[in-house]
C-alpha cells in the first residue's frame, strides 16, 4: 500500500505496470535499481511526514536520486517496450 506522498512506478506510470513487474522477475539490475528507489522513496516520505528529521539539502538530494532511479528504471522499461515492439511487428 503506499500513500499520497510515496511515488511506486506502476502507480506514476500504470500503462507500464506488465513491463514493470516482468523487469522485476527477470531483470537482476532493474530489480536493484526498483529497490534503491523504493528506498528512497520511503525515506522521502518519512521525511515528509516528519517521521525522521533531514536538513533540506538532505531532502533534496534524496529527491534528485528518486529522480535520477526513476529515469534509469523508465529507460530500462522503455527499451524493453521498444524490443518487444520491434520483435511483435
Amino acid at each position: 500500500m503506499h500513500s499520497a506522498l510515496n511515488h511506486p512506478l506502476v502507480v506514476d506510470f500504470p500503462e507500464y505496470k506488465g513491463t514493470i513487474h516482468a523487469l522485476k522477475l527477470s531483470n537482476a539490475h532493474f530489480k536493484h535499481l526498483l529497490e534503491q528507489y523504493q528506498t528512497v522513496d520511503e525515506e522521502i516520505v518519512r521525511i515528509e511526514t516528519e517521521l525522521e528529521p533531514a536538513t533540506d539539502a538532505r531532502t533534496e538530494q534524496l529527491k534528485r536520486r528518486r529522480l535520477q532511479l526513476k529515469d534509469e528504471l523508465m529507460a530500462l522499461v522503455l527499451s524493453v517496450r521498444e524490443v518487444h515492439r520491434a520483435v511483435m511487428g
